[in-house]
């Protein structure tokens, strides 16, 4: 047994199909195939039931891949804290970025990247929170841009900014004559919400106090792009986060936006990582080249020591 068994079969698992794991590390399929049965042959027992429609784990199976999985990302480590002690800023480094944030913050730090880390090869994911963290744990991304606080004791943060939130509202609705909006003046009811298991529909519930009470009208949508075309098709409201107001012409739509004037009314962004991660000098540095090329409608809250 060694590291690139354990790389074929953490590919089947991820991708339920020999051919497709064979496709992901690169070699034919019979060699793959035959790979797996040798590890299942030397350990007694068979780690995937195997159909024409894919493969699916057995239990063995399914304890096996955990282990497998965490093997993997203690020899990855290995290398990272090699090369991360010949120099944290070169080599790869994989950054995911939630949905309702990523189409808005790319352009500001990314394209300058280059000039700030020139030997650094970075990649990007964008994903909901919970595939994120997944990711992280498992090790097969570096780093998260989230806008939620970690529920694994594995998993640490830098807050790089706080980003207020907006409403969004038919231009002639009442709610625009008022001249200090709060969030005691939005009519729950009203507003429009991102699909479960988005972040921003759990900061907008919590923050309206509707939790565990939210609208019944059912229109949801699975983008906050999405979100904002259909408040406007059906003239209702919804709250946006500071960043996405920046690049959206609400205006030709029939809306219009007004900042929440409540201390509340925001959420914090930070960048997420697991606690073992060695390369803590480059995670410090890109929470504060983020920070540093953000506009001035979001709060940073990290600097380079």
């Amino acid at each position: 047994m060694n590291l690139r068994d354990l790389d074929y079969i953490c590919a089947v698992a991820d991708t339920g199909h020999f051919g497709r794991a064979a496709d992901l590390c690169h070699v034919s399929q019979p060699t793959l195939s035959g790979q797996i049965k040798k590890l299942e042959d030397y350990l007694g027992v068979a780690l995937f039931e195997r159909a024409r429609s894919g493969a699916r784990l057995t239990d063995a199976g399914k304890d096996i891949i955990e282990i497998a999985r965490n093997i993997r990302e203690n020899a990855a480590q290995i290398k990272t804290l090699a090369e991360a002690r010949k120099d944290p800023f070169s080599g790869k480094m994989s950054l995911g970025i939630i949905p309702t944030l990523a189409p808005n913050i790319i352009p500001l730090f990314v394209p300058k990247m280059k000039a700030a880390f020139p030997r650094l090869t970075p990649q990007f994911e964008e994903d909901q929170t919970d595939r994120l963290t997944e990711r992280l744990l498992s090790g097969q991304l570096d780093l998260a841009l989230l806008a939620t606080p970690p529920e694994h004791d594995a998993l640490t943060q830098i807050p790089v900014f706080n980003e207020p939130f907006w409403l969004a509202f038919p231009e002639e609705a009442p709610i625009g004559k008022l001249k200090k909006l709060t969030l005691k003046d939005i009519d729950v009811d009203a507003l429009m919400l991102l699909n479960e298991g988005h972040c921003l529909r759990d900061q907008v519930l919590d923050l309206c106090s509707a939790a565990n009470n939210p609208p019944q009208h059912g229109l949801k949508a699975a983008s906050l792009d999405t979100l904002i075309k259909l408040t406007a098709a059906i003239q209702a409201m919804t709250l946006v986060p500071a960043l996405a107001v920046e690049h959206i012409n609400f205006k030709n739509m029939g809306l219009s936006v007004s900042k929440i004037n409540d201390v509340t009314a925001f959420r914090t962004v930070s960048l997420t990582f697991r606690r073992s991660l060695p390369r803590k000098d480059l995670t410090e540095a890109l929470a504060g080249h983020i920070a540093a090329h953000l506009p001035e409608n979001v709060s940073p809250l990290y600097r380079i020591k």
